[in-house]
């Protein structure tokens, strides 16, 4: 069973829902450690304070914010726990809000939100209301030492819930959606909505891996066999010299990227990568 994140209640209105949270998503990735190239053995960092001069133990250590260059104000869990809001252990809705409504670039996590036994009849009122009616939900829940606003929304039957970004974390970059003044010609513009006709298709997220985690690990694993990999070669892409010459052989590769005898070609086994013994 996945480990609970949190555990409280959702609210609307006089109505509390008693739920649990667990992660919906996380990224997987290939962990590296830091091992002394001589005797090949894992290196342990100590905790040195240069004002003692002395190694310290964990069981020494608090939290300290920096309130000026080398000063701290120290901050314990009590204190913490004190100006906790209430948010900690209760999500209480705020409004209710069109979920296209929602730019996914204010999305940071994802958890799937289950009932308890109590809570059960009053989940599935909310979740069944709000599939009805094509809405999200908004409120706050504190969680990881901090309040973050979050959406909640029905999916696959159940209630999914986003934290988000403030919109002072959200960054602006100078220069980003300032493209509208270039000046495109009809042909170009048929031939891009042709590309994007011929490559549009249901989005199916199992058709996708990362192959850069794949390729770690197969070096890992012949590594590990006492064999080397010889790696692909890296392509190297023209710069783009004239659109419409780009966007007519973007369509003749795309088309015969769906012709059979495209898929009985990549059947064959691949020479770019080959594993050998040292």
């Amino acid at each position: 069973m996945a480990s609970t994140v949190w555990k409280g209640y959702i609210t609307f209105g006089l109505i509390s829902i008693p739920i649990r949270l667990f992660t919906a998503a996380r990224s997987e990735h290939v962990a590296f450690h830091q091992v002394h190239a001589v005797c090949n053995t894992r290196i342990k960092q100590q905790l040195y304070c240069p004002t003692c001069e002395r190694v310290v133990e964990r069981s020494e250590l608090v939290k300290g914010y920096e309130v000026e260059k080398g000063q701290f104000v120290q901050i314990t869990d009590e204190e913490v726990k004190k100006i906790a809001p209430p948010s900690t252990d209760t999500m209480e809705i705020s409004e209710f809000v069109k979920i296209r409504d929602i730019d996914p670039l204010y999305y940071e996590s994802s958890y799937y939100a289950l009932p308890e036994e109590a809570g059960k009849k009053a989940y599935q009122l909310l979740l069944g209301t709000m599939e009805k009616s094509g809405y999200a939900a908004l409120a706050k829940v504190g969680m990881h030492r901090r309040e973050y606003i979050v959406v909640i929304r029905p999916r696959e039957h159940g209630l999914t819930l986003h934290t988000m970004y403030y919109p002072n974390e959200v960054r602006a970059v100078q220069g980003y959606g300032a493209t509208d003044q270039v000046k495109l010609k009809p042909q170009e513009i048929e031939l891009a909505e042709q590309l994007i006709k011929k490559l549009a298709a249901p989005f199916q997220p199992d058709r996708y891996q990362d192959e850069y985690r794949k390729h770690l690990l197969e070096l890992v694993e012949a590594k590990s066999a006492g064999k080397r990999i010889e790696g692909e070669p890296k392509r190297r892409k023209a710069p783009v010299i004239d659109l419409m010459q780009a966007l007519q052989k973007s369509l003749s590769q795309s088309a015969a990227a769906k012709k059979p005898a495209a898929h009985a070609r990549g059947s064959r086994p691949s020479r770019a990568r080959r594993a050998s013994r040292g």
